[in-house]
């Protein structure tokens, strides 16, 4: 029943956004050409939408799909989730399959799904991902409580006297005490789009979007000199 009202409800929906998938391989970053690609409901796997290939260039053509009306991601205070949750589906000739859950589409946006491929003779593991809600309609636990103004003392390896624009950052994914938790080597322009993808909607004002990305890089930029991120350890690493 959950899987049929997920299905009500974005196949009422009255807007459109779009979709457009990029293949690369993992190994070399080269375009994947002749990719299958399967775009279903999220929630309701069966529901084959679209099914496509790439280009040359490891590019799908752009795809036309249901999202919920526009004014739900204006309101602040809306109850009704404000974007379509699709599943993208990738196989290629030599390629571990990947799935991707949650790709968000919403009214009037064309939403950029990047998908890596891992070769065969490098993987022996199909790559199955979900994104998580966006942070303004998921239901997530508070944040960290932190000291408002916090000692920094220059060590001369990981903090430095000044602040810096990084290459990579370095992502502790879980509470900073938690040593089971593993790293990732982020590149500091993702890791901004990222953090941005999942925190504000694409629909907003372009005065309001700048803002807020401006904010997301200052207080990044803090964290990575102060060592200290919330719910992540952030370290800085210049290539």
């Amino acid at each position: 029943m959950q899987k049929q009202n997920l299905r009500a409800a974005q196949i009422n929906h009255v807007d459109n956004g779009t979709m457009k998938i990029q293949v690369t391989s993992a190994v070399g970053l080269i375009p994947v050409e002749d990719a299958k690609v399967r775009i279903s409901y999220t929630g309701d796997p069966e529901s084959t939408l679209e099914q496509i290939s790439t280009d040359a260039e490891g590019q799908s053509e752009i795809l036309t799909l249901a999202a919920p009306p526009l004014e739900y991601s204006m309101e602040p205070e809306q109850l009704t989730q404000p974007y379509a949750e699709y599943t993208v589906e990738v196989e290629a000739e030599g390629y571990r399959p990947v799935s991707i859950e949650g790709v968000d589409v919403f009214s009037g946006e064309l939403s950029l799904q990047n998908v890596r491929m891992e070769p065969t003779e490098v993987s022996e593991e199909n790559k199955n991902i979900v994104i998580p809600a966006n942070t303004l309609f998921g239901n997530f636990p508070p944040k960290i409580a932190e000291a408002e103004i916090k000692p920094v003392d220059e060590s001369g390896e990981i903090v430095l006297s000044r602040v810096v624009i990084p290459e990579y950052v370095v992502v502790h994914d879980g509470t900073p005490g938690d040593s089971t938790a593993n790293d990732y080597y982020v590149r500091y322009k993702d890791y901004i789009k990222n953090v941005a993808s999942s925190e504000i909607y694409a629909t907003w004002p372009d005065s309001t979007i700048r803002a807020n990305i401006l904010a997301i890089m200052s207080f990044t930029l803090n964290r990575v000199y102060t060592e200290w991120y919330g719910n992540h350890h952030i370290f800085w690493v210049v290539e």
